[in-house]
C-alpha cells in the first residue's frame, strides 16, 4: 500500500510539474520582454547612477549623484511644480471624465459611439500636433483664441506661456480640456456594469438624480476611480511632453517638471549619472504615493 501511495504521489507531482512547465512556457515571451525592457534598464540605471558616466571610461562615485540631487534647489523646485500640476489636474480630470460618462450613458448606442470616438481621438493623435494647436490657442498676440476670448469680456491680452504667473495654469488648463478619452471609456464600462435593479429600487424610494449618483454610481465606480487615480498620479509625475513642447520648462523654471529636468540633465548636459539617480528617486516617490493611495483610497474597494 505504501508503495502504491508513493507511486501515486510521484505521478501527481509529475503532472503538477508538467502543468507548471506549460504555464512558464506560455508566459516565457512576456518574461523575456519584461527582463529586456524593464528589469535590465532599471538595473542598468542603478549602476549608472553610481558613476560619473561617460561613454568611454566612467568613474565610480558611489552615492554622490544622489546626495547632489537631494541638495539641488532646482530638483526640489521641479518636484514642487510636478506636485502642484498633479494636485490641480488629476482630481479635476477624474470629475470631468465621470461627469461626461454620466451624461453620455443615457444616449443611444450610435450616439454613444460617436462621443466615445470624439473624446478618444486626442489620445491617439500626435502630441506634437496637439501642442501646435494649443500654442495657437495660447498665442500672446491678438490672433490667439484665448486672448480673443479675453478681449470679448473686456480684458487685456495675456502672455500665457511667457509669464511665470500664468505658464503653469496654461499647462493645467491644457490638461483639463484634453486627453479624457481613456477615463471616459473606463467610466462608461463601469456604468454599464451597474444593474438596473439598483436604479429601480432607488426610484421606488423616491431618490432623485443626485441621490442615485451619491449612493449608487459613485460607490459602484470606486474600483475604476482608484485605478484612474493611481495611473493618473503616476502619469502626472512623469509628465514631460507638455512642458517640453509648450514652455521648455520656462519662464524662470516655472514649469520645469521632474521628467523634463531628468531629460535635460541626460541629453542637454550629458550628466547621465545624475539623471539616472533622479529617475530612481522619482520612481521611489511614485511607488510610495501609490502604496499610500492603495492603503487609504482602496480600503473598501471590491474587484
Amino acid at each position: 500500500m505504501a508503495h502504491i501511495a508513493g507511486s501515486m504521489k510521484k505521478k501527481r507531482f509529475k503532472a503538477i510539474k508538467g502543468e507548471g512547465a506549460w504555464g512558464y512556457a506560455f508566459i516565457a515571451v512576456a518574461l523575456v520582454v519584461f527582463a529586456m525592457f524593464t528589469a535590465y534598464p532599471v538595473v542598468s540605471a542603478f549602476i549608472i547612477s553610481l558613476q560619473k558616466y561617460k561613454p568611454l571610461g566612467s568613474t565610480y562615485v558611489g552615492l554622490e549623484n544622489y546626495t547632489n540631487t537631494l541638495k539641488d534647489a532646482l530638483f526640489w523646485k521641479a518636484m514642487r511644480n510636478t506636485l502642484v500640476y498633479t494636485v490641480l489636474t488629476v482630481p479635476v480630470n477624474l470629475l470631468l471624465s465621470m461627469a461626461i460618462a454620466v451624461l453620455v450613458l443615457p444616449l443611444r448606442k450610435k450616439t454613444q459611439s460617436f462621443f466615445k470616438a470624439v473624446y478618444y481621438l486626442p489620445v491617439v493623435a500626435s502630441g506634437v500636433a496637439l501642442s501646435v494647436v494649443w500654442l495657437w490657442i495660447f498665442d500672446p498676440l491678438e490672433g490667439g483664441i484665448l486672448n480673443q476670448l479675453m478681449r470679448f469680456f473686456g480684458l487685456s491680452n495675456q502672455n500665457w506661456l511667457g509669464s511665470s504667473s500664468t505658464a503653469m495654469f496654461s499647462l493645467v488648463l491644457m490638461s483639463w480640456l484634453s486627453s479624457h478619452g481613456t477615463s471616459i471609456i473606463i467610466y462608461l464600462a463601469g456604468l454599464l456594469g451597474i444593474d438596473d435593479s439598483y436604479y429601480e429600487a432607488a426610484e421606488l424610494d423616491g431618490a432623485n438624480f443626485f441621490q442615485k449618483l451619491q449612493y449608487i454610481v459613485i460607490p459602484s465606480l470606486k474600483p475604476a476611480t482608484l485605478f484612474l487615480l493611481v495611473t493618473g498620479v503616476i502619469g502626472s509625475f512623469q509628465v514631460f511632453q507638455n512642458a517640453y513642447l509648450m514652455t521648455g520648462g520656462g519662464p524662470n523654471n516655472a514649469t520645469t517638471m521632474v521628467g523634463l529636468l531628468i531629460f535635460n540633465n541626460a541629453f542637454t548636459y550629458f550628466e547621465f549619472g545624475k539623471a539616472a539617480a533622479q529617475s530612481l528617486i522619482l520612481a521611489v516617490i511614485i511607488a510610495g504615493i501609490s502604496v499610500i493611495q492603495f492603503k487609504y483610497a482602496g480600503k473598501d474597494v471590491e474587484y
